[in-house]
């Protein structure tokens, strides 16, 4: 017979390989996204870089200054999207793993903030690609000084774009993050519109940190940032007041 110790040592080994197990298919979703848009890698930056080349002066194109840039830039901007494609099948195996040990509240809540999440990033990359781009692009060549010649370099474009892309993916996740601030009771909702000053300021401090060291750039973060804390403040005073609700009403119920 099998002590309670040896028990649990099996215990915790079956959930270690169940999180391997996890862990490989999520990367093997990965792979085999890549492989299948390795092809179009040069179609896919041709989409990203879109904006930017549709600024640039007539007779003006994109350089290359790495030799292996022509080959390397689509090729990471490539994995970057099968990563971003496999996100949602990443979090589905996450979820997976930690449903079991989840309470059902905890699990009714949950699964509305895992689909809420991914479609924020998605809206905040978007966000970027077809508005920010064309925008940010437009303006920062036509105020090139005469004389230069607007030529930006395949690599630079591909850093400028996924920090940006990333930038905005995190930052669209910000009423998530005060839904459950208010929701596990860390916060309520008119002490965090109280403080409503400080997040302004603290959201162009995230944009500068985030962000290209320009103003409009900063601005076009910043500000969306404190739309969606407001949304967040909003979800969070309706939980709040259900909560109440539900709580008035177990107080009121025959015993």
């Amino acid at each position: 017979m099998t002590s309670a110790e040896d028990e649990k040592e099996l215990t915790l080994i079956d959930h270690l390989v169940e999180l391997r197990d996890r862990i490989l298919k999520s990367v093997s979703a990965v792979l085999v996204l890549f492989l299948a848009l390795f092809y179009w890698a040069n179609d896919i930056y041709i989409f990203v870089a879109g904006p930017l080349l549709a600024a640039l002066p007539e007779g003006s194109s994109m350089i290359a200054i790495d030799p292996t840039s022509p080959f390397f830039a689509p090729f990471k901007l490539a994995f970057y999207v099968s990563f971003l494609l496999a996100a949602p099948y990443i979090l589905y195996q996450m979820w997976s793993f930690i449903a079991p040990g989840l309470y059902k509240n905890e699990k009714t809540v949950a699964i509305p903030l895992f689909i809420s999440s991914v479609v924020l990033f998605y809206g905040g990359i978007a966000f970027a690609r077809y508005i920010l781009f064309a925008i940010v692009f437009r303006f920062f060549i036509s105020v090139s000084p005469e004389g230069v010649q607007v030529a930006p370099d395949i690599s630079s474009f591909l850093s400028f774009a996924l920090t940006i892309f990333f930038a905005f993916g995190v930052a669209f996740e910000i009423p998530i993050a005060v839904f459950l601030c208010i929701w596990a009771g860390l916060a309520e909702p008119d002490s965090l519109a109280e403080k409503r000053p400080y997040v302004v300021v603290g959201c162009f401090v995230v944009a500068m940190m985030l962000t290209p060291p320009d103003p409009f750039t900063q601005s076009m973060l910043a500000l969306p940032m404190w739309a969606l804390f407001e949304v967040g403040i909003f979800a969070g005073r309706l939980a709040h007041k259900r909560q109440e609700q539900r709580e008035k009403e177990d107080q009121q119920a025959p015993d």
